[in-house]
C-alpha cells in the first residue's frame, strides 16, 4: 500500500513538473482538451448567437451531447432570408486566448421528434473580439465537412489549429432550412501570450530546377510587403524536417514547413521580427527552431539582437545572444535564446544571417505574468554570449517560489522512495529471472484467465479451443487481471465473476519473442528452447541460419533521403543505395527497376539497445531472409559488420497505399463537383484495379498463413505500391509520424491500431490467423474507399472499444464499417462483411479471400 501511494504522488508531481517545463511549447497531438461545452465550464453568458429559432433552442443549449429536458437541447438560429445579407452564428467565448486543435458538432434529435443538423459549416474566429478571420485549411478550403444524422457527434481535425479567444460556428445552408447545432471546441490554454508576429514575407528558392516557397501560408493577418497583425507556421505547433525540401503535411509543396529568406534581400543583413503579446510579461527564454542543412546554404542564425517594450518607446539596451556556428550536424534544432528575465508586452529580434538563407519553423515564449513600473532598469545585461550568467532581476511573481517548493517536495519523496526500495531490495532478485521465462510464466497465466473464462461462457468455447491449436502473438505480456485497453473491460458484469479454479491446460505453444511498440511485419510463432511443444519443419528451415544470399553491403553506398520513423529497434529511413541492383544475386534482384541508385527503406538498431534487444534485431533479420513472395516486401542486403547494425529492405517507388489512394482522390478533389467530374474520378482507378490492389494483399498473406505467421498490423500504410499497381506487405506504419492518430495508446506502455483489431484481440489480447483476416477486412475498406476516411471516423477511440463490447455480447447492437460507394454488393455482403464475424472459426481463411477475390475480377 506504501508503495502504491508513493507511486501515485509521485505522478502527480511528475505531472506538474511536465505541464511546468512544456507550459510554453504546444503540442497539436496533446492539446486536444474539451474546453467545457459539454462540462459546463464554459457558462451560458459565454455562449450567444446571431438568432434563435425559439426560446428552448438558445444559444446557451448549444452544447455537444446535452439535453435541456424539454426535448430540443440544441441551437437552432432563426429563419432568415437572403436578403438580409446576414450570417448565422453560434459564438462561444473562452475568456481567454486558447490554441484550438479539434471541433466537435451533434445535430438535434429531441428524443426521436426532431431531425435538423449542419451537413457542412464555417469557421470564424477572433483573438480580441472585434477583427475576425475565416479559419481555412492549408489548401486554402474554408468549408468542414459535419454531421450526416441528428444524433451522432462528428469530431475534425483544425488543420492548422488556431489561435483565439472567440469562436463562430457558422452553418453552411440554404436560408430556407432550419439547422440546429451543439458544438465542443477541443484544445488547450495557449499560455505563450502571443498574440501577433510582424516579419518580412518569406522568399521563393529554386532548388536544381524546383521551386521551393518559404511563405507563411497560413498567416491570419495582413499581408503586404510584411505580414503584421497576425500568427501563422510560426506558432501552429508543427515543426519542419530536416530537409526543407519535404514535409511533415502530405501533399504540401517543398518548403511549406518552414519561413524562410534570403540574405542577398536585406543588405543590413539581418531579418527584423516584431512580437506583440497580451500584457507585460516577465521573459526568460525564446525558443527559436531553425533549419541547419548548410549543404544547400541554409544555417541558423549567426547572432540575435532582441529590444524590449513596455511603453510607447524601445528600451535603449538589447539582449544579444550568439549561439555558434555547426559545422557538423544538418538537423534541424530549436535554439533557446535566453532573454534575462526582461519585462515587456512587445519583442523586437534582429536575426542575422549565417549563411544564404535562413529558415524558421516555430517560435515559442517562456515568461510568467508579471507587474512591473515600465520605466528603464539598469540591472539588465546587453549582452548574453555564451557561458554568460544573467543578473535575474527581482519578480513578483510565485513561479520561483512553486519551482522551490517542487524541489523540496521531489526531494522527501525521493528519500521515501530509496527507504522503500531498500526494504524491498529481495525483489531485485526477481529482476533478475530471464525474460523468457518471466514470458512463458505470463503465458501459462493467461491460459488459466482463458480456460476461467470459458467455464462461464460456453459459447466462447468452440474459439478458446482454437487458440490452443494455433499460435498468437501478444501486443505486450498479458497477466490474469488483464483489463487493457479500455474501462469497457470493467463494465463487463461477465468479467468481473470470480472464476473457480479449474484443471491448468497443457502446455500450448506460446510466442516467447519479446514484444516491441513497433509493428514488426510478421512475427515467427517459435517455441523456447524449454518448451515442450514439437517444433514443426517451417520454424526448423527458418531459424536454421540467414539466408547464404544475403551479403553485408557496403555503408558508404548508402544516402540519406529522409526519416520514415522512429520505432522501438531505431530509426528507420529511406535511403538511395548506390550499385545495389549489382550487389543483389539473381533471386534477390528486384524486376522492372534497373535504376541506380535505388530506392531502400534502411531499419537500424539504436547503438544503446541493450543485448536482448539486439538479439531480436537479429532474429528479425533471420526471419526475413527466408521470404520469398511477390507480394512481401523483400530484405535485400545487411550491415552487421559494425555498429549500428542495419538491415535493408526493398521501397516501393510510389510509397505506401494510403498515400496513394489518398493522392488519387486528391488529384479531382474539389468543393462542388459536376456529374463528369465524379466519372472522371472513378476512371482514374477502376474497381478491378481496386479489387486487383486487394487480391495482392490476400496472396501476400495467404503465403504468411502458410507459415503461421500473424502480422498484427495490417492496414493500407503498411502496404507499399510499386509500379503497374504492384502492392507489397510492409511494417513501417507505426514508425512513421503521420500514421500516429491510427494507434490508441495504453498507459505509456503499447500503442493499438484498434480500429483494425478484432474484438477478441482487443478484449482477450487474442492475435490469430484470423484477427489478420478481421483486419484485412478493414483494409479492403479502406482500399475500396480510397482511404477518404479512417475506418470508424465518426467514432472516438472510447467508442470504437465500446463497439468491441457490443461484438462481444453479440445481441445485434455492433456496429459495422458501412458498404463503400462503390463497391460490389458481393464484395461486401459475401467478403467483407464475413471477415468480421463474431465467430472467429467462421471467418474465412486468405487461400478463400484470395480466390474470391482472383474470381471477381474474371
Amino acid at each position: 500500500m506504501e508503495v502504491k501511494e508513493v507511486k501515485l504522488v509521485a505522478h502527480h508531481v511528475f505531472v506538474v513538473l511536465l505541464a511546468a517545463s512544456v507550459r510554453t511549447q504546444v503540442n497539436p497531438e496533446m492539446c486536444r482538451y474539451p474546453l467545457g461545452m459539454t462540462g459546463g465550464q464554459i457558462q451560458d453568458e459565454d455562449i450567444s448567437a446571431s438568432s434563435q429559432y425559439s426560446e428552448s433552442t438558445a444559444a446557451r443549449f448549444g452544447r455537444l451531447d446535452f439535453d435541456n429536458g424539454d426535448g430540443d437541447g440544441a441551437w437552432c438560429p432563426g429563419v432568415t432570408s437572403e436578403a438580409d445579407g446576414l450570417k448565422d452564428f453560434l459564438q462561444v467565448d473562452l475568456r481567454s486566448l486558447h490554441f484550438i486543435t479539434l471541433v466537435g458538432t451533434q445535430g438535434r434529435h429531441a428524443d426521436g421528434m426532431g431531425n435538423e443538423f449542419a451537413q457542412r459549416y464555417r469557421i470564424q474566429y477572433s483573438r480580441g473580439g472585434s477583427d475576425w478571420v475565416d479559419w481555412r485549411d492549408r489548401k486554402g478550403r474554408q468549408v468542414i465537412e459535419g454531421n450526416r444524422n441528428a444524433y451522432e457527434a462528428v469530431l475534425k481535425d483544425l488543420e492548422p489549429p488556431l489561435i483565439a479567444r472567440f469562436v463562430r460556428f457558422m452553418p453552411v445552408t440554404d436560408h430556407s432550412m432550419i439547422v440546429c447545432m451543439r458544438v465542443e471546441l477541443y484544445g488547450c490554454e495557449w499560455l505563450d501570450g502571443l498574440t501577433s508576429y510582424s516579419i518580412p514575407d518569406g522568399h521563393q528558392m529554386i532548388y536544381r530546377g524546383r521551386d521551393v516557397y518559404f511563405n507563411d501560408s497560413v498567416y491570419d493577418g495582413a499581408s503586404a510587403e510584411r505580414l503584421t497583425q497576425g500568427l501563422g507556421q510560426l506558432t501552429d505547433g508543427t515543426w519542419g524536417l530536416d530537409d526543407f525540401l519535404h514535409s511533415q503535411i502530405y501533399g504540401m509543396w517543398p518548403g511549406y514547413d518552414y519561413v524562410g529568406w534570403n540574405n542577398r534581400s536585406f543588405p543590413k543583413g539581418y531579418v527584423e521580427m516584431i512580437f506583440e503579446f497580451d500584457h507585460v510579461r516577465n521573459f526568460t527564454s525564446m525558443k527559436v527552431y531553425c533549419n541547419n542543412m548548410y549543404s544547400r546554404g541554409v544555417r541558423l542564425f549567426r547572432q540575435a539582437t532582441c529590444y524590449f517594450r513596455s511603453g510607447p518607446d524601445w528600451e535603449a539596451d538589447p539582449v544579444v545572444f550568439r549561439p555558434g556556428a555547426d559545422h557538423v550536424s544538418q538537423a534541424a534544432r530549436f535554439v533557446t535564446v535566453p532573454l534575462g528575465d526582461r519585462t515587456a508586452s512587445s519583442i523586437k529580434c534582429r536575426f542575422h544571417f549565417g549563411d544564404l538563407w535562413m529558415l524558421l519553423s516555430e517560435l515559442a515564449f517562456q515568461s510568467g505574468s508579471a507587474v512591473y513600473n515600465t520605466s528603464r532598469n539598469k540591472g539588465h545585461p546587453t549582452s548574453l554570449l555564451p557561458g554568460y550568467d544573467p543578473t535575474h532581476k527581482l519578480d513578483d511573481s510565485n513561479t520561483r517560489i512553486l519551482i522551490g517548493c517542487l524541489v523540496a517536495v521531489i526531494a522527501i519523496l525521493l528519500a521515501i522512495i530509496v527507504i522503500i526500495l531498500w526494504r524491498q531490495v529481495w525483489q531485485k532478485m526477481l529482476e533478475k529471472a530471464s525474460r523468457r521465462m518471466l514470458d512463458d510464466e505470463l503465458t501459462a497465466r493467461l491460459a488459466d484467465q482463458t480456460r476461467a473464462f470459458s467455464f462461464h461462457h460456453s459459447s466462447l468455447s468452440s474459439e478458446e479451443g482454437s487458440a490452443s491449436t494455433s499460435t498468437y502473438e501478444r501486443i505486450f505480456p498479458l497477466c490474469a487481471d488483464y483489463q487493457e485497453p479500455s474501462r469497457l473491460i470493467r463494465k463487463l458484469p461477465e468479467f468481473a465473476q470470480s472464476a473457480e479454479p479449474v484443471e491448468k491446460p497443457e502446455a500450448a505453444c506460446s510466442d516467447n519473442a519479446p514484444h516491441y511498440a513497433e509493428a514488426d511485419i510478421i512475427s515467427l510463432q517459435e517455441s523456447s528452447e524449454s518448451s515442450t511443444c514439437p517444433v514443426t519443419a517451417v520454424n526448423i528451415s527458418l531459424f536454421a541460419g540467414t539466408d547464404s544470399s544475403l551479403k553485408e553491403f557496403p555503408r558508404n553506398k548508402l544516402t540519406f533521403k529522409e526519416k520514415l520513423g522512429e520505432g522501438q529497434f531505431g530509426e528507420v529511413h529511406l535511403c538511395e543505395a548506390e550499385d545495389m541492383q549489382d550487389f543483389l544475386n539473381e533471386d534477390l534482384c528486384i524486376e522492372g527497376n534497373n535504376m541506380s541508385p535505388l530506392l531502400v527503406a534502411v531499419k537500424t538498431l539504436r547503438e544503446d539497445a541493450n543485448k536482448n534487444a539486439r538479439n531480436d534485431f537479429l532474429k528479425e533479420i533471420r526471419i526475413m531472409s527466408r521470404l520469398r513472395d511477390p507480394n512481401i516486401v523483400r530484405l535485400l542486403a545487411v550491415c552487421v559488420d559494425s555498429d549500428p547494425l542495419c538491415m535493408i529492405t526493398e521501397y516501393m517507388e510510389n510509397g505506401d497505399l494510403n498515400q496513394f489512394l489518398c493522392n488519387l482522390r486528391l488529384r479531382q478533389a474539389a468543393e462542388d463537383r459536376t456529374e463528369w467530374e465524379e466519372k472522371e474520378e472513378r476512371s482514374m482507378v477502376c474497381d478491378r484495379k481496386l479489387i486487383g490492389m486487394a487480391a495482392q494483399i490476400a496472396s501476400g498473406m495467404k503465403y504468411l498463413s502458410s507459415l503461421n505467421f500473424v502480422h498484427r498490423d495490417l492496414a493500407t500504410r503498411n502496404c507499399l505500391v510499386g509500379k503497374n499497381y504492384t502492392i507489397k506487405i510492409a511494417d513501417f506504419g507505426m514508425s512513421r509520424n503521420l500514421y500516429r492518430g491510427d494507434y490508441y495508446r495504453i498507459q505509456g506502455r503499447a500503442v493499438l491500431p484498434i480500429r483494425w483489431m478484432s474484438w477478441e484481440s482487443i478484449l482477450l489480447g487474442k492475435f490469430t490467423m484470423a484477427s489478420d483476416v478481421w483486419a484485412f477486412g478493414v483494409t479492403l475498406w479502406e482500399i475500396l474507399t480510397l482511404c477518404k476516411e479512417q475506418p470508424y471516423s465518426q467514432l472516438s477511440d472510447e467508442q470504437v472499444i465500446e463497439n468491441t463490447g457490443e461484438f462481444f455480447r453479440d445481441q445485434g447492437k455492433q456496429v459495422y464499417l458501412p458498404k463503400p460507394p462503390y463497391c460490389p454488393d458481393k464484395v461486401y455482403s459475401d467478403l467483407m462483411l464475413s471477415c468480421w464475424r463474431r465467430n472467429a472459426k467462421q471467418r474465412p481463411s486468405f487461400q478463400d479471400i484470395h480466390t474470391q477475390l482472383v474470381e471477381s475480377l474474371a
